[in-house]
């Protein structure tokens, strides 16, 4: 028994006065992966009375665009098409392959079926025709319940720790081998099997396959932000995973996955913060600016205090002379590492930040301001009238001013 194209297979007189039967499936919703195929009985076939599971020789049967077509016999896959176009059923002819684009694992799959099938047939066997739905399944959500692994692996700064992280997305799936998938999934179906049926068990296992996949994109040096931006890697590391319940089992394929969102808590973001804040400040340059800025804030802050300024500027000299030397040797280590680096052209280095003032200098600024004469008027100290500068006298009550 085998398939042969209607164009090569009439011979004498108009193809369809050949035809006992005509099994044509109409276009396969998203929800319908499986359906069986019916009898299309015309006025011009001479089989009116035949039975619904046997294919007489010589029927004719089409297969649409987006379809897979196979044949059973005695409850074995003996037929396989997936090209469109029109076939004529011939029990006389060895089993025949159309894999239209199905790639080589359904070629693989059918050949191995082939040696356990028999050929030829009576009218006591069961035959039936299946019409699979080999289009991209779409729009299939998934979240995660429980927040998944993920290590956060940058080698520039020596960064090596492990989050975790919640996720959310669409992702979309195809039959790639209807063998496998009628073998092990859905069986000698009476009417049609729908996409509700295993939908809860891809999606469990589906969610579970995120964890290892995302371990293979830490590898990569991402970031947990970055993964959705790298939707080609994770549908990559998504059918490694899946390939031995999806692929080999069940002769599906993921096409694509479209992360939505990816989000950490709180505290693992602020740790990723403090961790790259770290890293940062091993840089001698970046680590002499912090330390100059801070200073500089320090000594504003100080300056600002009213009752304590004397004391703040002597503490702060204090402290000055004490990180003055580390912050010079900071600067001085990056230009070292600058010339390291570029020995043809070798950077400036940095002029050395300005000396902090001691103690005693703080301490004298601070008095020398104190005892600055005031340039704001001046009052008598006995009635309160203001007074003329240079004055020795009040004008208004004669008391001698001091």
């Amino acid at each position: 028994m085998g398939l042969l194209k209607a164009a090569l297979g009439a011979v004498g007189g108009a193809l369809a006065d050949t035809w006992k039967e005509f099994f044509y499936c109409e276009a396969l919703d998203k929800e319908t992966l499986m359906v069986k195929g019916q009898k299309q009985i015309g006025n011009r076939s001479s089989n009116t009375r035949g039975n619904d599971n046997i294919i007489s020789s010589g029927s004719g049967i089409v297969v649409a665009d987006g379809q897979c077509m196979i044949i059973v016999d005695q409850g074995k896959v003996v037929e396989v098409c997936a090209e469109p176009g029109e076939f004529t059923y011939d029990a006389s002819t060895e089993p025949s392959l159309f894999s239209g684009n199905l790639g080589e694992s359904i070629i693989e799959t059918f050949k191995i079926m082939g040696k356990r099938i028999g050929y030829g047939g009576d009218t006591g066997h069961d035959q039936r025709v299946y019409y699979f739905n080999t289009k991209e399944l779409l729009d299939n959500k998934f979240g995660t319940p429980n927040p998944i692994p993920f290590r956060v692996v940058d080698r520039n700064i020596g960064l090596d720790i492990d989050v975790s992280v919640r996720c959310s997305g669409v992702y979309s799936y195809k039959i790639a081998d209807p063998i496998k998938f009628y073998t092990n999934v859905c069986g000698n179906v009476t009417e049609e099997y729908k996409r509700s049926e295993i939908e809860d068990q891809l999606k469990t296992e589906f969610i579970a396959a995120l964890q290892p996949a995302f371990g293979q994109l830490s590898t990569l040096g991402l970031r947990p932000n970055e993964i959705v931006t790298h939707n080609v890697e994770l549908e990559q590391a998504m059918n490694q995973q899946l390939s031995a319940k999806w692929g080999e089992l069940r002769g599906l394929q993921i096409v694509n996955v479209a992360m939505g969102s990816v989000t950490l808590p709180e505290e693992d973001q602020e740790l990723i913060k403090q961790t790259q804040r770290g890293a940062a400040l091993s840089n001698p340059a970046l680590a002499g600016g912090v330390m100059a800025g801070a200073a500089a804030n320090a000594m504003e802050n100080a300056a600002k205090n009213e009752g304590g300024a004397m004391n703040g500027f002597v503490g702060m000299g204090m402290a000055m002379n004490a990180s003055g030397g580390a912050i010079n040797g900071l600067f001085q280590q990056a230009a070292a590492q600058g010339q390291q680096g570029m020995p043809q052209q070798a950077a400036p280095a940095p002029a050395p930040a300005p000396a902090a003032p001691t103690a005693e200098q703080a301490a004298g600024a601070v008095q020398a301001d104190a005892a600055a004469p005031s340039a704001g008027p001046k009052f008598c100290s006995q009635c309160g009238k203001p007074v003329t500068p240079g004055a020795k006298f009040c004008a208004e009550c004669g008391s001698p001013l001091q």
